[in-house]
């Protein structure tokens, strides 16, 4: 069982990482389409940036377990904010799934600020 603790961990790291990176990539590949998403929910597009650099670095240093449980608070916060407000349309099942979706990373995520990166980790090296 500790084998499966030891691989358990980075595994689940990089497939927690895995959405943010991409969505943080197809944010940066859309600039101009993704600010006038963040615009129409009455987020200022200057925030793109730093949302785009939370999700690839963020997403970069989960894979990594550097500063674990610090990035993965940010994201989860991050997550759960995104979900109250573009996703808040429960009565549309695509909106409610999506919500219930960032719910569910978000509680992954929690369980990193809990418990950490792991022994195969940058974090466990200091």
């Amino acid at each position: 069982m500790d084998q499966a603790k030891i691989w358990a961990a980075p595994v689940g790291r990089l497939l927690i990482a895995i959405i943010f990176i991409v969505a943080g990539a197809g944010k940066l590949t859309a600039i101009g389409g993704t600010q006038q998403y963040m615009e129409a929910y009455g987020i200022p597009s200057a925030l793109v940036y730093p949302t785009i650099a939370l999700e690839l670095l963020g997403g970069i240093a989960i894979i990594l377990g550097w500063q674990t449980r610090i990035i993965a608070l940010a994201l989860a916060a991050f997550t759960l904010v995104a979900a109250l407000i573009f996703h808040n349309n429960l009565g549309d099942q695509m909106q409610q799934i999506m919500f219930m979706k960032n719910l569910a990373i978000t509680g992954g995520l929690l369980f990193l600020v809990a418990f950490g990166a792991g022994r195969l980790s940058i974090d466990s090296r200091s």
